[in-house]
């Protein structure tokens, strides 16, 4: 078996148990769909900065008591299977992301 690099800004790897791997080059709220949360129902997410600066917001019970995470250069942060989320940018960014895709689903902001 020959083994090559693969550029994961341009494609994502599917591993055999299922977990995606994505990375992105991120400019604006509009790449990362910060107007949409997001749940995965079948395992935890795995995201990265990999370079720049981000925020991570955990959908709380009610609105406006949302739990904030900031990710600079080199941190990540583990998303629980079943958590709401979504993402906003403080800078130009480069993000990966470590997930299951099935079960996962998103919902349009009604606080936007």
């Amino acid at each position: 078996m020959t083994v090559t690099p693969i550029d994961i800004f341009s494609q994502s790897v599917q591993l055999d148990d299922g977990r995606h791997l994505a990375a992105f080059h991120v400019r604006t709220d509009a790449d990362v769909h910060a107007d949409h949360w997001e749940v995965h129902t079948e395992g935890d997410e795995l995201v990265s900065c990999l370079d720049g600066g981000l925020r991570m917001y955990f959908r709380g019970d009610r609105q406006g008591d949302d739990e904030i995470v900031r990710l600079t250069s080199g941190t990540a942060v583990v998303v629980p299977r079943g958590r709401w989320h979504r993402i906003e940018l403080d800078e130009p960014s480069d993000i990966m992301a470590i997930t299951l895709r099935r079960g996962t689903r998103v919902e349009k902001r009604t606080d936007a």
